[in-house]
C-alpha cells in the first residue's frame, strides 16, 4: 500500500481501534486511515449517508470526495464495487477479522488480496440470479 488514504467501513463510533462492519453499504461511519511512508498518521471519521434505493454510488461518491485511495471492505455488491474502480479506489478484501487495527496493519503491509468480482455479494435489494 501506498501512502493515502483508507477507508475502512466501521460499526458504532469506528475508529482504529473499532470494529469493521460486515457490508460497507450498512455501516454506520467510515474510518479514515491516513498513511504516510507506511505510518499511520491520522485517523478520523465521517457518518455513512443513508441511500435510497439504487443509490449504491452515494458511499462512493462520499468516499471519493474525501480522497479515499483503497478501502478494506469484507463483502460489497457488484455495483458499487465498478464504481470504486471508476473514481480510481481500489477494493480490498479480509473476511476474517472484524477489528479495524489488524486489517489496517495488513494492507500497509502488503498482506491483503484485491477483492475480485466473485467475491461481490449479492446487495440488499431485489433478487439476485
Amino acid at each position: 500500500m501506498q501512502d493515502g488514504r483508507i477507508a475502512i467501513p466501521s460499526m458504532g463510533p469506528g475508529g482504529l481501534d473499532g470494529e469493521r462492519s460486515g457490508h460497507f453499504g450498512h455501516c454506520d461511519v467510515f474510518t479514515f486511515v491516513d498513511v504516510e511512508d507506511g505510518e499511520i498518521k491520522q485517523v478520523t471519521t465521517i457518518p455513512n449517508q443513508s441511500h435510497v434505493q439504487g443509490g449504491c454510488m452515494v458511499p462512493v461518491n462520499l468516499l471519493a470526495s474525501h480522497n479515499v485511495k483503497a478501502l478494506i471492505v469484507g463483502g460489497i455488491g457488484m455495483r458499487p464495487l465498478m464504481g470504486f474502480k471508476q473514481v480510481g479506489v481500489d477494493v480490498y478484501h479480509d473476511e476474517t477479522r472484524p477489528q479495524i487495527r489488524p486489517v489496517v496493519e495488513d494492507l500497509i503491509e502488503g498482506k491483503l488480496p484485491m477483492i475480485s468480482d466473485d467475491q461481490v455479494c449479492g446487495g440488499g435489494g431485489g433478487a439476485v440470479n
